[in-house]
């Protein structure tokens, strides 16, 4: 009995400490996931773009087939490869957040482009007038897009969320990284079905509300999507905007280029020393998020024409090679 008792008490320990493993994942995880908010904004902006001509019963599951290619992109491809490099090439986090962080700077510059009138737009991204006319012809060809679309987004995620997360040993890092990888996917997609299928819930309460109240709550919903999609896609490039610009800047900070940090910093410090304490420490983000959106603006304006004249005719040749 004694000996009964004494595996009970180790079968306690064990589970006591596994518990507080998983608490430590789930708190990490948070807290790593938390560091990509700017792509993550953008990829729950840019998603409900890819469903539009769908029948409303197909929206669903064009969403749920783009969730498991997310799932697949993050926990088969990407998080292998991030753990290979913070363990084995930790040197090369850095650039690849550089040139990730480019990549959102350059994506967020040609919305603000397009939404100018001085470009075309991303030419990735569906045409909303084009028709096809078969159903499965559409469905595959918005899915393949959506899921390319949200590798590269993910592939930011990944990076980010990898450099966030506390050094420790190897399962503890790639459980992390498989709880960010769900939990984002999750939270992501989940959002995007909700922002997707609001105005079909408005309108079933606008028809057959039993109350007044309901039937203008959901007629205030079907009014109110297209401006509530609009304001997501600016809330989108600018969290892009912001985000890369800041990785930019704080890796040039650490490969040794410490001014545009130190001076984004002093200006910071300048402004919220400019209001009451209470607000100091917001005013002081709220700054330096901004020169970093700024800054993020100019590099993608910059890399406009090189991306449109040089990477993307690179990319058309090899990607078509390589489907042939």
């Amino acid at each position: 009995m004694s000996g009964l008792l004494a595996l009970v008490d180790d079968v306690a320990a064990i589970a006591k400490v596994a518990a507080a493993s998983v608490d430590d994942v789930i708190g990490q995880a948070a807290k790593a996931g938390s560091k990509a908010a700017g792509a993550v904004i953008d990829d729950a902006a840019v998603t409900p773009k890819y469903l539009h001509g769908f029948k409303a019963e197909r929206e669903l599951p064009v969403i749920w087939r783009i969730t498991k290619g997310s799932l697949r992109n993050k926990l088969v491809y990407l998080l292998p490869v991030g753990l290979l490099l913070a363990n084995f090439a930790p040197w090369a986090i850095p650039p690849l957040l550089m040139l990730g962080g480019a990549y959102l700077c350059f994506e967020g510059a040609e919305k603000v482009a397009h939404a100018l009138g001085w470009g075309h737009g991303h030419e990735d991204y569906p045409d909303k007038e084009k028709v096809v006319e078969d159903p499965a012809q559409l469905e595959e060809k918005k899915a393949a897009g959506a899921i390319k679309t949200d590798f590269i987004l993910s592939a930011e995620i990944m990076t980010i969320a990898l450099s966030a997360i506390p050094e420790s040993n190897f399962w503890m890092e790639a459980a992390t990284l498989a709880a960010v990888a769900v939990m984002i996917t999750i939270a992501v997609y989940g959002s995007v079905a909700l922002i997707v299928k609001m105005d079909d819930l408005g309108l079933v309460m606008a028809n057959r509300g039993r109350f007044g109240l309901t039937r203008s709550l959901g007629r205030g919903l079907v009014r109110g999507m297209p401006g509530f999609l609009k304001l997501l896609t600016v809330v989108g490039t600018a969290a892009m905007l912001w985000v890369g610009g800041s990785i930019i800047i704080h890796g040039l900070e650490q490969m040794g280029f410490a001014a545009p940090y130190n001076w984004i910093h002093d200006i910071a410090v300048s402004v919220g020393h400019a209001v009451p304490a209470q607000f100091e420490g917001a005013v002081e983000w709220i700054t330096t998020a901004g020169i970093d959106g700024l800054f993020g603006l100019a590099l993608g304006l910059v890399l406009i024409p090189i991306g449109e004249k040089i990477v993307t005719p690179i990319w058309r040749k090899v990607f078509h090679k390589a489907a042939v």
